[in-house]
Formats: C-alpha cells, structure tokens, sequence
C-alpha cells in the first residue's frame, strides 16, 4: 500500500526537509488563520475532520511547499468552495480590487 503524502510516520527525513522542533512565536498571518478557522468551526461551518482531510487531499508537492498555517488556509477556501459558500470568481475579484486598492495606496480594505 502506498503511503500518502501526510504519512511521515517512520521516514527519516532529508537534511532540506527536517522539521524545526522548537516553540516560535507566531507570526500575524498564523494569528489571523488560526482566528478564521477558530470563528469556521465554532459557526460549524468547518469542522476539524474536514480541515484535515482537504488537507491530506492535497498532491504531494503542495503539501511539502505550504506552511503548516498555509495549509489550513488552503483548506479552508477549498472546503467553503466545496460547500458554496464562496466562490472561486467572487474570491479572484476582491482580491483583484484589493491588490489595485493597495497600488493606489488607498489603505486598508473595508
């Protein structure tokens, strides 16, 4: 049988690819996601069960290239894509006026 990408259980990983076993403070990007999948889950919209299979979903080069919180975020537009709540078109457009907003140098977002 065939392991899955997420299965690291027994491997010895390559000197590139060893995971960092210290505490670090986490960034504002973590903070954020961590606070987005928080409000998901206690609204029911995403549970952990799901989070976590979207993730093991993901093909083997996704999966080594995002970052832990990277593949929660990932997760989370996948799955509320899934469940339409928001859609692909609607996410490409608010960042479009966003990124046009910020080389304007219009401020923060509403």
């Amino acid at each position: 049988m065939k392991r899955a990408q997420h299965d690291l259980g027994g491997v010895e990983p390559l000197a590139s690819e060893a995971i960092e076993r210290h505490e670090h403070a986490l960034t504002h990007f973590d903070k954020n996601v961590d606070a987005l999948m928080y409000l998901l889950s206690s609204r029911r919209i995403i549970r952990v069960d799901e989070l976590r299979r979207a993730i093991e979903s993901f093909t083997p080069e996704e999966y080594r290239r995002l970052s832990y919180y990277e593949k929660w975020l990932r997760a989370m537009h996948d799955l509320l894509v899934e469940k339409g709540m928001l859609s692909k078109d609607d996410l490409a457009q608010k960042i479009a006026t966003l990124r046009a907003r910020a080389s304007a140098g219009a401020g923060r977002p509403a």
